[in-house]
């Protein structure tokens, strides 16, 4: 896929969540350590708005807690915006280098949005499904650069999971989830 049809895929699964969410449902923990669910659309908003800064690109800020599903959408709707057209934009940042626009979004972004989908997924207490073949994926590359991800501070200690464990299980007790957690 290319970072326009991935962003659109992923965030089409990810807003199905949001939308399902009623307003009680923003207030439950989720999987990452004292976030809510609301947290975890928050942070998919606040951080990439202010990445794209390294591209020149300036989106007008969200009020999340006053309307979750209206910024969310909103929000994709920018960020594929940017992907349908990235007219040859490059975002620079200091931990990143200088990339296209779209590859850095497919790459930093757009894979967040992916994996946060199971932490909004389970603070809602649905069980999510991410797709065994792209966690197997995911997983095989992350584990040659563990070190430097955990060093980053972005993954907490990895969760021991049984070596039979699915793809997706083994993905999530990597990146420092328990994949048994519940709200």
């Amino acid at each position: 896929m290319t970072p326009a049809q991935q962003h659109a895929h992923d965030a089409a699964r990810f807003t199905e969540l949001v939308e399902s969410a009623g307003p009680g449902d923003w207030t439950r923990p989720s999987p990452v350590a004292g976030w809510t669910a609301l947290d975890v659309v928050k942070h998919l908003v606040e951080w990439s708005r202010g990445f794209l800064r390294g591209a020149g690109i300036e989106l007008p800020a969200l009020d999340i807690a006053a309307g979750p599903a209206a910024a969310w959408k909103q929000h994709a709707a920018d960020i594929q915006a940017i992907l349908d057209d990235p007219a040859g934009r490059v975002l620079s940042n200091p931990h990143t280098g200088d990339k296209p626009v779209d590859e850095a979004i497919d790459q930093f972004y757009t894979a967040d949005v992916w994996m946060h989908t199971w932490d909004l997924a389970k603070a809602l207490g649905r069980e999510p499904d991410l797709g065994q073949d792209r966690c197997a994926a995911a997983l095989a590359a992350m584990r040659p650069i563990e070190q430097l991800l955990r060093d980053s501070g972005q993954y907490g200690p990895a969760v021991p999971v049984a070596d039979d464990a699915s793809p997706q299980d083994q993905l999530m007790a990597f990146i420092g989830r328990d994949p048994a957690w519940r709200p």
